[in-house]
């Protein structure tokens, strides 16, 4: 599906977020942001972690766009970091669109990274990474989901690419590695029993720290409620905690995906309610 990029024009973001402890509070001790990547830091109600937000002021993604984010809790911070909005990945002219984070956590740091969804639109085409070096005594929590087309809409993924890439290393040690590529006729791939049976919008989750197996049962017991509007399993290992949900409408995705985010942390940030 991807051709070579014509000579056009690219938009490109890098930004860095560090946070650090001083006294009982969690400070944000860096913030570089460049070109298209900026952000804000909204006010919290008390006793709530800081919180940092990314904004993409050129609007979405497409072919060729590069993007960098860096996030660094510094020993014993606690921290939440999210996106202004869904992230929109537009029909590419030829080239592939990269957007690569990378978060370090020190001893007894706590970081929530969740992004809101990101929306492929049909001749989208995005490659994504995740790297995570955090210390053993760190506790890490993540999200990335991904709605194919806008159904509301009425649109469909005929073609795209999609290159989705985890890593997780605690203490040096590869703990988690994931990977996930459809490239072609995505709607076509998603339609089979064995990818998404059906489903347009997909979600990923883990949680590594020392509380994360004990939120198993709590985890399924809510993943069953409801019915089949969002199919969805949970496995804990090695302190980790994944959950993995899939459905055919995203809206229905996305509420149950909050309900298990509250359920592990609490309250949502607010710009999810937007």
């Amino acid at each position: 599906m991807v051709q070579a990029a014509a000579a056009l024009q690219r938009a490109h973001g890098v930004a860095r977020i560090g946070f650090a402890r001083r006294g009982t509070a969690t400070i944000v001790r860096e913030c570089y942001q460049e070109a298209g990547l900026r952000v804000r830091m909204p006010r919290v109600e008390p006793g709530l972690p800081v919180e940092a937000v990314v904004i993409n002021t050129a609007g979405g993604l497409t072919g060729g766009d590069r993007f960098a984010l860096a996030i660094s809790a510094d020993e014993d911070a606690t921290a939440v970091v999210t996106s202004q909005a869904a992230e929109k990945v537009y029909r590419s002219s030829g080239d592939v669109a990269t957007f690569d984070t990378r978060i370090a956590l020190a001893s007894g740091a706590s970081l929530d990274w969740l992004p809101q969804e990101t929306i492929l639109f049909d001749g989208g085409a995005l490659r994504r990474s995740l790297d995570v070096d955090m210390a053993g005594s760190a506790r890490f929590l993540a999200v990335e989901s991904v709605v194919f087309g806008r159904l509301a809409h009425g649109e469909s993924v005929d073609e795209g690419f999609l290159f989705d890439r985890w890593r997780i290393r605690r203490d040096g040690r590869l703990i988690y590695a994931e990977g996930l590529k459809i490239d072609g006729a995505v709607a076509r791939a998603l339609a089979a029993p064995a990818v998404g049976g059906g489903a347009v919008a997909t979600a990923s989750l883990i949680l590594v720290g020392a509380d994360a197996a004990g939120c198993l049962e709590a985890v399924r017991h809510l993943l069953e409620k409801d019915g089949g509007a969002v199919e969805g399993g949970a496995s804990a290992f090695e302190g980790m905690l994944a959950v993995r949900l899939l459905s055919p409408d995203p809206f229905a995705l996305r509420r149950r995906l909050i309900d298990v985010l509250t359920l592990l942390r609490g309250p949502v940030p607010r710009v999810w309610s937007c």
